[in-house]
């Protein structure tokens, strides 16, 4: 059994509007990122059950690069998004309208490479340039 973490945030601004940020690919490479040293300078993004992402992660440097890709499971528009990532782990996306504004929940399966604090806070780190950059534009 793996491990599941949980990170959220709240949005100020409405559901639709989070929603395109966060499905977008010109805005997806402008936030997927868990730090300012790192950056995603591609995305591709076919939004429906049974379609395929894929997000280029790249050190600024130029030292590293991954591709982060998976296949959409369930996709409800404006409420949840369901994937399994390349590697079978899954992950459950709710977004939620509350106190005006959007709360986004990401629930991830672990990877047994790095400790779950490290990945937890890799993760909200990315989610906390989401928030940033969806309340911006």
């Amino acid at each position: 059994m793996s491990t599941r973490i949980t990170i959220s945030t709240h949005i100020n601004k409405p559901v639709a509007h989070v929603w395109k940020i966060w499905t977008d690919p010109e805005h997806i490479m402008q936030w997927n990122a868990a730090s300012d040293d790192w950056h995603c300078p591609k995305a591709s993004n076919d939004l429906r059950t049974g379609g395929k992402f894929n997000s280029t992660m790249a050190a600024r440097d130029g030292s590293f690069s991954f591709d982060f890709e998976g296949v959409y499971d369930d996709v409800q528009p404006h409420k949840r998004i369901v994937y399994t990532m390349a590697d079978g782990r899954t992950c459950e996306i709710l977004f939620t309208e509350k106190d005006g504004g959007t709360e986004v929940t990401e629930s991830f399966d672990a990877e047994t490479e790095n400790p779950v604090e490290m990945q937890r806070s890799g993760w909200q780190a990315i989610l906390d340039r989401f928030k940033a950059h969806a309340e911006a534009h």
